[in-house]
């Protein structure tokens, strides 16, 4: 009878603590099942997405995969297929901006054939900025200093919500700073550049337009800075001229001639560089001589890019053939204006952006 007690007793121990050890495993996964629900929750912590169109589902991807596995969210360089964009500048005859004019007051014209505007804007929108420095061997460290003090007025004068690309280039063209609204950072970076070696200009701004082109705001400029003369690109001159032609990229340029350099064949042949460059973009070149004249000039470049007209229209039977078209813009002042002059891209290549 004794024996019998002591193992019903054993047998129930021993129920117990099977019963015990399958119940622990079961309190484990209980709370690695906890566990992995609040990190699966952590990590589905997002922040709030930015505000976007109601209607931005329904567009086509523009997504392009670049090298080391970046994705662009940005599209192409190309003008987008059937609605051609860009930047009108208006002056009078003293060269004052003129703001407040209407959309009757342009008319435009692709290959002579007068257009319907659909788009029509004279907002003081943002830009993205790509800042070219050169520093090379023939900027002397005084044009360098006069260079950024007067860079300093200009970004002293832009939108407060621009954003900059600084690159600098001698030999090769590098990228020194990307997209930062902290104009002090960009001026900061060139306090201590040392000049030397040879000028890829054109690589530059090759570079630039290839940047500002994935910038965050829709309007976008160079700001080139130099005395004009390339001599260790790997692209041509007419390359770069095509590519400015083909992108919505306008181009300012500020030629810092020393006291050799004015009159001289390599002076007159960098000059002339830089008109080119800038003319069919829809910018413009300037040639200060004085470090006043700098000053000003830089911040006439910041109030131009705060007070341009942005128009678009749909060019009637659009075909994609891939050939130029070119666009001609007048204005008609209200009445009691004098005369008014207006500055834009030239024209545009029909090329439709791939699907």
């Amino acid at each position: 009878m004794l024996l019998s007690s002591i193992a019903v007793v054993a047998a129930l121990v021993a129920t117990g603590t099977s019963t015990a050890q399958q119940q622990k495993p079961a309190e484990k996964d209980a709370k690695k099942t906890e566990q992995k629900s609040e990190q699966k929750e952590l990590l589905t912590v997002q922040p709030a997405a930015a505000p976007t169109p109601p209607d931005k589902s329904q567009q086509p991807s523009t997504k392009i995969l670049l090298p080391q596995g970046e994705v662009d969210e940005k599209g192409p360089i190309i003008t987008n297929t059937d609605l051609i964009t860009f930047n009108v500048t208006v002056t009078d005859i003293y060269g004052r901006f003129v703001s407040g004019l209407g959309k009757t007051a342009f008319n435009i014209f692709d290959d002579k054939s007068q257009q319907d505007i659909t788009f029509f804007s004279d907002e003081d929108a943002p830009v993205s900025v790509g800042v070219l420095f050169d520093v090379s061997g023939s900027m002397s460290g005084e044009k360098v200093r006069r260079a950024r003090d007067a860079l300093a007025h200009f970004i002293q004068t832009s939108h407060d919500r621009d954003e900059y690309f600084l690159i600098g280039f001698n030999s090769r063209a590098q990228l020194l700073m990307d997209r930062t609204r902290d104009g002090n950072a960009v001026l900061d970076k060139l306090t201590f550049v040392q000049t030397k070696n040879n000028t890829a200009l054109y690589d530059a701004c090759y570079l630039g337009v290839e940047r500002v082109q994935r910038g965050t705001h829709p309007k976008r400029a160079l700001l080139l800075i130099s005395d004009g003369q390339d001599n260790n690109s790997r692209y041509t001159f007419n390359e770069l001229r095509r590519v400015l032609k083909e992108s919505d990229v306008v181009l300012y340029a500020i030629g810092i001639l020393g006291g050799s350099d004015v009159g001289s064949a390599l002076g007159m042949e960098g000059q002339g560089i830089l008109d080119e460059l800038a003319g069919v973009s829809g910018g413009k070149a300037f040639y200060p001589r004085s470090g006043a004249e700098m000053d000003d000039i830089f911040e006439q470049i910041a109030l131009e890019l705060r007070h341009q007209y942005s128009i678009g229209y749909k060019p009637v039977n659009f075909n994609s053939d891939g050939k130029w078209h070119k666009i001609k813009v007048t204005v008609h002042p209200p009445r009691g204006l004098p005369r008014l002059f207006v500055r834009s891209k030239e024209g545009y290549f029909a090329i439709a952006n791939p699907k």
